[in-house]
């Protein structure tokens, strides 16, 4: 079991009058959760992140229930209940679209105890059931082990997460280092918090960080992707991005991003890669989509470019160099984070197209117009704008061509000088063969 390092807190109750959680700021589906539990018979309290943000001030999307009732008496109560999980068996009620997640009060224990099970230090299943305090104790943060109830609409805190909460400090409850080898994605998780509140990370669980980074090598990539989905497409990306640098774990995540970001001496990629998270976070600010297809696109473009460089330096062809070195990355990037192929394969359209934007003849124009990809690739040309001022004038020529009709754009071409050119004789191509460039 580990053993807690913070000072020891005893049971802190904060009347309603002294919070500022407000029922009307809870989903009405949580409320019907943790009152129809109440009145079952069982304890039942808001749990978690949405204690935690509406402490702060803030809107949380999702509510999250704890109880001392087993799933199976969750489901009992409930009707539009489903159970769900090996690591952790969790309750799920579902309210149409909108589902309360309801977790059974757990304890620590040992390796051997319970439905409880450890792999080289990691925790792989846990579900040994316990007393409200001991589900404080084993939370990760103290700011996410707050309790709010029904019954007198008081936060109860167990582990001092009230004043941590007040002061912006996200600290780990228990000894730190033990606590991360526990769950190594807790690393991430704490720049992510971090990022997303606002918060400083307590020098006692930040000093450990970039010593058992690596230990994230050991964590499955599909769910390294989905900590990434979260830190990256939530707002918060610009800010996530300088916490990971900062506390030496970019370098396990985005490996090669990291070294090209060293290597580049004039921090053009850096430049071009912190605006192009700005851009993303500004987008999830205005409701406005946002695709992991493109934001691999920005995290990973600093390696394609060191990658073709390389290849490009030992006298491999342009267009050849191009592919090898785009499927190179994804390769090497997906034994880390699981990039499915639905994303990966966008993503590469996008760098690929880039060389084409500096193309002005008349069919070559029309068909970039046309690709699939145009309007990403194109957005990702503006981005690397920022960085590189002199693709301003293809940036200005694209930007316009999107808003004429095809025979003014043929005709501007044509006034450009930028038509087909004389024709020149092609060596037919050998059935076969394969084809170069686009």
């Amino acid at each position: 079991m580990t053993q807690d390092s913070n000072p020891q807190h005893e049971l802190r109750v904060i009347a309603r009058a002294d919070h500022g959680i407000s029922r009307r700021d809870i989903s009405n589906s949580a409320l019907k959760v943790l009152y129809k539990l109440n009145e079952a018979g069982f304890q039942a309290y808001l749990v978690g992140g949405a204690v935690r943000d509406l402490l702060i001030g803030g809107h949380p999307k999702d509510f999250d229930v704890a109880t001392d009732a087993t799933p199976e008496q969750v489901r009992a109560v409930f009707r539009n209940c489903r159970l769900i999980g090996r690591r952790f068996r969790l309750a799920h009620v579902m309210f149409g679209r909108e589902i309360i997640e309801v977790a059974t009060f757990r304890a620590n224990g040992g390796e051997d105890e319970g439905d409880r099970e450890l792999e080289d230090g990691r925790l792989v299943r846990d579900n040994i059931y316990g007393s409200i305090e001991d589900d404080a104790i084993r939370r990760d943060f103290t700011a996410n082990a707050l309790y709010y109830g029904v019954d007198d609409f008081s936060v109860r805190d167990y582990v001092g997460g009230f004043e941590d909460v007040q002061a912006r400090v996200l600290r780990l409850i228990g000894e730190p280092e033990a606590r991360y080898r526990e769950d190594p994605v807790r690393m991430l998780r704490a720049v992510r918090l971090a990022a997303k509140l606002g918060f400083t990370i307590d020098a006692a669980a930040a000093d450990p960080i970039p010593g058992l980074a690596t230990l994230l090598d050991s964590a499955p990539p599909a769910r390294l992707f989905d900590e990434c989905l979260k830190m990256f497409l939530a707002g918060n990306a610009e800010a996530a991005f300088l916490g990971l640098e900062r506390h030496g774990l970019l370098k396990v995540l985005f490996p090669e991003t990291a070294q090209a970001l060293a290597s580049n001496s004039n921090g053009a990629l850096r430049r071009m890669l912190l605006r192009g998270l700005a851009n993303t976070d500004q987008r999830v600010a205005q409701d406005k989509p946002v695709t992991p297809a493109f934001l691999f696109a920005v995290l990973l473009w600093p390696a394609f470019c060191r990658e073709l460089a390389r290849l490009q330096a030992q006298g491999v062809d342009p267009a050849v160099a191009q592919q090898r070195a785009a499927d190179r990355v994804t390769v090497h990037q997906t034994r880390l984070v699981a990039l499915p192929r639905r994303f990966s394969i966008p993503m590469q359209e996008v760098w690929l197209m880039q060389p084409r934007f500096a193309l002005r003849q008349r069919k070559r124009v029309f068909r970039t117009l046309a690709h699939p990809r145009f309007r990403a690739a194109f957005d990702f040309l503006e981005l690397r704008q920022e960085a590189a001022p002199e693709l301003a004038a293809d940036v200005a020529f694209w930007a316009e061509a999107q808003g004429l009709a095809p025979e003014q754009l043929a005709e501007k071409l044509v006034v450009q000088g930028a038509g087909e050119g004389p024709r020149k004789r092609r060596r037919r191509r050998r059935r076969g063969a394969g084809a170069g460039g686009e």
